[in-house]
């Protein structure tokens, strides 16, 4: 016995036995006789009845979409259609897997006293015609509170789940994500860095057996870890590499993605976020629309500026009013801040300081002055014009960018800060860096703050201390994301921040 002949046997018996009676019209019976007056009822094959029996037997009814097709004593003629497509077709893309009718096709069993005319050759042409057959496979369905809202069929669990665990490998960190599967607990962090503590998928995954149309079967981890990224989504957006493009540059130019967004989207290409791209190249530039929502805690250790209380000014009579002595400068400290963060697919939705401690303590800065007036002459040192910084473009990200966009991990549209004492010499708007400022700290330095939210919150021509809020963080002009574009300007020339005025660290 074939064997694909069993698989239709247990189809077929999943069909409720009835006896025929209306399979063809009436026989009559002349002198004792059975005579066929008719053929096969509406079947889409011609087929005689050509006999009838005492004894009810088994018949076998081949439905299309619920039209009868012909009728067969036997299961073997479809049996054999089923061997011969398999071993052709699919023995090699599916190797020792069923095969089974597709689509519409289905059997029926009865019992039936009526002899059929044998049209198994016709049969067997009309499912090779039909060309449509459905193999075994593993169906995989995603589901929410709503109920299931995708479903994808694959070849064997094993390749679903190695595109997974290459999936949640975008998001954790490969050697925390062997460690959590195995319910194990990561390692502490004994320094500056990051370790994924949990994961989470926010969405019910089940996995069952099941016959599906083999042209909709994946068969390999890259159709699956495909579908996983994008769902049904089949629009993309390209980016063609410029020269001195960097990968930071290529995302902050598209979307306001991170590096390690498009490392991920173009993993087959880029394998860190400093490979060095050559011109020319096209890159992905959409973002994922994922089937699953990943959540990521993620803890993370780094070191942090401390600013001292405010400046100490003290009266000295001996200095003439608008002058003043610096009698102690002021010094930022350093602490190590532990966050816990919350990543969804790829994105720091929030983080919450845990725990700090204070390395270095800071120094208060004491100036003696002839006026208790804030002056405006600057410090000559500088502070972060952001809480919780950090550089979501560097200086020279991309070609013309000869500033640092600053971000607040926690609160994209936080506060902004004075970096010094100055005067505010311009506030005013223009298209491409919005709502800015800029502040003429009277020692041969400026700063500037651009795309601010809203107008900032100093006149021109008014003086403000080191660390007065002057605004709030905005994406006003030309920025794909909340940030402030920031550069200092000594003795008329543009300086990059992070070259020794601001503690950038990493």
């Amino acid at each position: 016995m074939k064997k694909f002949l069993p698989i239709l046997l247990m189809a077929v018996l999943a069909i409720a036995i009835t006896i025929a009676t209306n399979s063809a019209k009436i026989f009559s019976k002349a002198q004792g006789e059975a005579k066929v007056v008719s053929n096969v009822n509406d079947a889409m094959i011609t087929q005689q009845i050509v006999g009838v029996n005492d004894q009810a037997k088994m018949i076998y009814k081949l439905y299309d979409a619920g039209h009868l097709v012909g009728v067969l004593e036997d299961l073997s003629p479809i049996s054999d259609v089923l061997q011969s497509v398999y071993d052709v077709e699919f023995s090699e893309i599916f190797p020792d897997k069923d095969i089974y009718l597709g689509e519409d096709l289905y059997i029926a069993q009865e019992l039936s006293y009526y002899d059929f005319e044998d049209v198994s050759a016709q049969i067997a042409d009309y499912i090779k015609e039909r060309n449509v057959y459905t193999i075994q496979a593993y169906s995989v369905e995603f589901a929410d509170q709503d109920g299931v809202y995708a479903n994808i069929f694959v070849q064997d669990l094993k390749i679903y789940e190695e595109a997974l665990i290459k999936y949640l490998g975008y998001f954790i960190d490969p050697e925390d994500l062997t460690i959590l599967m195995n319910n194990q607990e990561p390692k502490a962090l004994t320094t500056y860095g990051t370790r994924d503590v949990s994961f989470e998928i926010k969405q019910t995954i089940t996995t069952s057996g099941t016959y599906a149309p083999s042209n909709q079967v994946y068969t390999t981890v890259d159709q699956v870890l495909e579908f996983l990224k994008y769902g049904d989504n089949t629009e993309r957006e390209y980016y063609t590499v410029q020269e001195f493009d960097t990968v930071a540059g290529v995302g902050s130019k598209n979307h306001g993605l991170s590096a390690t967004q498009v490392m991920n989207i173009n993993s087959d290409i880029i394998n860190s976020v400093d490979q060095v791209l050559e011109v020319g190249t096209e890159l992905c530039v959409t973002y994922f629309t994922p089937v699953i929502d990943v959540i990521v805690y993620r803890e993370n250790m780094k070191k942090e500026p401390v600013y001292s209380t405010e400046t100490l000014y003290i009266e000295d009579p001996t200095i003439r009013e608008g002058k003043e002595e610096v009698r102690q400068a002021g010094e930022a400290g350093s602490q190590n801040a532990l966050y816990l963060e919350k990543w969804e697919n790829g994105v720091l939705v929030s983080g919450e300081l845990q725990s700090s401690v204070v390395t270095i303590q800071p120094v208060q800065e004491i100036i003696a002055r002839g006026t208790m007036v804030i002056p405006g002459v600057g410090t000559g040192t500088f502070r972060w014009p952001v809480d919780n910084p950090t550089i979501s473009c560097g200086w020279g990200c991309y070609v013309g960018h000869r500033a640092i966009d600053i971000q607040n991990m926690y609160d994209r549209y936080g506060n902004l800060y004075a970096a010094d004492r100055g005067t505010v010499i311009t506030n005013s708007y223009n298209s491409i860096n919005g709502n800015y400022m800029i502040i003429d700290h009277g020692n041969g330095y400026q700063t500037y703050y651009g795309h601010m939210n809203t107008p900032g919150y100093f006149a021109e021509g008014e003086t403000v201390d080191k660390g007065d809020i002057i605004g709030q963080i905005g994406m006003t002009g030309l920025a794909t994301g909340p940030h402030v574009h920031f550069f200092i300007k000594e003795n008329g020339e543009r300086r990059n921040p992070c070259d020794g005025f601001l503690p950038c660290y990493g």
